[in-house]
């Protein structure tokens, strides 16, 4: 699964972890990404998500209507 969130575009950061003797060494920040299944009233149909945590409460707050709408208009395709 790739770690992006299809609503809010998070995605990983990237830098260095760094010992108590300072060498460096890569490492990444994963958002927290979840498949979520949403019923749409409108088209009778699910569509399936990829989310940060960030866009789970989105969706919460403003419906998943008005958040699909945004991804439409976007260009991403459900």
């Amino acid at each position: 699964m790739s770690a992006h969130c299809q609503v809010t575009g998070r995605k990983p950061g990237f830098g260095k972890s760094v010992s108590h003797s300072q060498v460096r060494s890569n490492r990444r920040w994963d958002p927290n990404i979840q498949r979520k299944t949403y019923y749409l009233p409108s088209e009778g149909r699910r569509v399936t998500l990829t989310l940060s945590a960030k866009g789970i409460k989105t969706i919460d707050r403003d419906g998943i209507e008005a958040v699909v709408a945004r991804l439409r208009a976007r260009g991403e395709k459900l």
